[in-house]
């Protein structure tokens, strides 16, 4: 069936990523794996290329297109390179929407033109240590001073993507307990700058996968947040999370589907050049059958990613149907990567193989964003089960 998803303006942007990706990324890649993170001059080459303001205003200096097509171009460009970009995806993903959201026009004055330049870059802090997928039980807390001016910032965090890296973390925190009609009442969140005292970034975490995205833990000793600083509504953070997982959750899904779809290129590629027994891999009929049942998990995942981002551009998209869309889309992913890792055969668990790092890339997308557990719990619950 002919897709439907892209017009020009997303084909031309195509090419100007891939070009870009072959110059810019190809070459230095291996050195960003051995580093654990891609360089901070790279965030600034894709603020040149506008990668950053895209749904961004104009007043701010960004394009003003209100679409994630553009950025499912991207997830699909940079797993065919068998790459990433880095914490470039929290920034955008991530970050954008709380902004676009929640912040006062002077705090969008503030923030967006130098989050469009790269000149500060944006990641989120919610997990902590014990509470994984339950935010409810969060305990990091910001207590509003007597004069009424700052709020105190203590705690700590864990597994925060872009960490290392991060200008402005936008933290989860406690500004009031919870009660006994609803655990989730009373988280609030900020806009932390980096550099504040007390605020330290503790160790890089070393990873299975995504080797070029600065993981790291958090911890906030006394820091002191402006009420400036406040992002919507206090106590109402929760509310907030739960809003903009929608996107979030699409981002891993189109994500997982584009990993699907560059395994099954991996694999193919190698199996028509790989000879064993006098002939190709690709010749024998237990290859075609894998590789076509591959095809056709990744033809469905293509429609229910491309679905779900036709639905998120309309801001149509339930958090029923996001959670569908991960779950779906991550478990395909896991399955296809799996079996194009083993055509690869023995050189397939070498890292110098594409497949290999994908494999390690995609496990964490059944995890993060909330696991497949949950999100089977989200969607039965919207069965009225």
């Amino acid at each position: 069936m002919r897709r439907t998803l892209f017009n020009e303006d997303h084909e031309a942007f195509r090419e100007t990523i891939r070009a870009f990706i072959e110059a810019e990324v190809v070459p230095v890649y291996d050195e960003w794996l051995a580093a654990g993170q891609a360089p901070r001059d790279f965030y600034y080459k894709l603020a040149e290329l506008g990668v950053f303001g895209i749904r961004v205003d104009e007043e701010f200096g960004g394009a003003g297109i209100d679409s994630y097509k553009f950025e499912a171009v991207l997830y699909e460009e940079t797993a065919r390179a068998g790459i990433t970009f880095g914490g470039s995806g929290v920034h955008v993903l991530l970050g954008l929407p709380y902004i676009k959201l929640l912040a006062s026009d002077e705090q969008k004055k503030r923030f967006l033109p130098k989050f469009v330049s790269g000149e500060e870059m944006w990641a989120i802090a919610m997990t902590e240590p014990g509470t994984g997928s339950d935010l409810a039980g969060m305990r990091t807390t910001a207590k509003l001073s007597e004069d009424g001016t700052h709020y105190v910032l203590n705690g700590a965090k864990t597994f925060i993507t872009g960490g290392v890296h991060a200008d402005r973390m936008i933290v989860c925190a406690r500004t009031a307990a919870p009660t006994a009609e609803d655990r989730r009442h009373g988280i609030s969140l900020f806009v932390v700058d980096t550099k504040a005292e007390g605020y330290s970034v503790g160790r890089k975490l070393d990873k299975l996968g995504l080797k070029t995205s600065d993981t790291a833990e958090l911890a906030f000793v006394d820091v002191k947040v402006p009420v400036e600083d406040l992002l919507g509504e206090e106590n109402r953070g929760f509310y907030y999370l739960g809003h903009n997982l929608a996107s979030e959750r699409w981002g891993i899904a189109y994500g997982a589907y584009a990993q699907a779809k560059a395994a099954v290129r991996f694999a193919k590629d190698y199996v028509q050049q790989r000879t064993v027994f006098g002939q190709t891999v690709a010749s024998f009929q237990n290859t075609k059958f894998e590789l076509a049942a591959c095809q056709a998990e990744v033809d469905a995942a293509e429609a229910v990613a491309d679905r779900a981002t036709e639905a998120l551009d309309a801001g149509e998209l339930t958090p029923a149907e996001a959670a569908s869309a991960k779950l779906f889309c991550t478990e395909v992913a896991h399955r296809v990567i799996d079996r194009c890792l083993q055509l690869h055969g023995g050189y397939g668990f070498m890292n110098e193989y594409p497949i290999a790092r994908l494999y390690a890339d995609n496990r964490v997308n059944r995890i993060y964003g909330g696991t497949s557990e949950i999100m089977k719990s989200i969607i039965a619950k919207d069965m009225g089960l």
